[in-house]
């Protein structure tokens, strides 16, 4: 029942983080610190990444008269508009997809340390904040999906793919950046984050799923389908509030948040170590 309970807030903390730009692999990494599940190394590997499939399946209902292209009177048709944006999203998950494939053990076993997790919240923050006061009084020249270039989707990717090797960098903080540097609005750059989450988040709990060695038991069963549920519920809540935060707000409070927590992490580290 206790590990059940510690899922409830791994997926609470996954539904919150997953969306906001202050990491949600970071969070879940020092979350584990404090509050470590009473379970295999490898089935933690396999937690960390397959909880998400809850947050993205969120993405998923909320928007899907946005994102399905099919529909089905009199036959099947497709909508161009979307079966373009979905050619967006593929050219942007190339670099992560293939950082994952051919390195994500080897970044796994270098990075996936909570002293990694704070030096990228903090530096990650600075730049949220150097980024958003550069772009204070410019007018975003892209203020739709449909506007945003093959090539930007691709320099988009690249930037996903940091995160993919950091964590603590954060997916939707990374996307995010790179979308403000290329002069996407707020809300555009949210949506395409997204919806650039969906292959990412599949992809990547395919892959773990693939390369899990053991087997698993009823009560792992149990807690990745727990936190996977209330991952989804808080995810609905968390997008919500983000979409409706930057209609007046930009992501400045998100960076100075990212800078606190790295800070305390490595102080906390320090006074341990020293």
């Amino acid at each position: 029942m206790i590990e059940v309970l510690k899922s409830i807030v791994f997926g609470i903390v996954e539904g919150i983080t997953e969306w906001l730009p202050i990491s949600s692999t970071g969070h879940m990494i020092l979350l584990e610190q404090v509050m470590p599940l009473n379970l295999s190394e490898e089935f933690w590997d396999l937690f960390l990444v397959v909880i998400q499939l809850g947050a993205i399946l969120a993405v998923i209902v909320m928007y899907w008269n946005r994102i399905w292209p099919f529909h089905f009177n009199h036959g099947v048709r497709a909508s161009r508009k979307k079966l373009i944006m979905w050619v967006k999203i593929i050219i942007a998950s190339v670099p992560a997809a293939v950082v994952g494939v051919l390195w994500d053990d080897v970044f796994t076993r270098l990075f996936y340390n909570y002293i990694t997790v704070a030096i990228m919240l903090v530096l990650v923050g600075i730049v949220f904040i150097v980024v958003e006061n550069w772009n204070r009084n410019r007018v975003p020249r892209i203020d739709s999906i449909d506007d945003i270039s093959y090539g930007q989707a691709l320099l988009i990717g690249v930037f996903q793919m940091i995160a993919a090797i950091f964590p603590g960098t954060s997916r939707s903080g990374s996307t995010i950046i790179g979308s403000l540097l290329l002069g996407i609005s707020r809300k555009t750059a949210a949506e395409f984050t997204f919806f650039l989450a969906i292959p990412a988040m599949v992809g990547g709990s395919l892959i773990k799923i693939v390369r899990y060695d053991g087997g698993l038991y009823a009560n792992e069963i149990l807690l990745l389908v727990v936190g996977m549920a209330v991952a989804f519920v808080v995810s609905i809540f968390a997008i919500r509030f983000l979409m409706t935060y930057i209609r007046n707000h930009d992501f400045k409070v998100f960076g100075w948040y990212r800078i606190a927590l790295g800070a305390i992490v490595l102080v906390v580290f320090l006074a341990t170590h020293f």
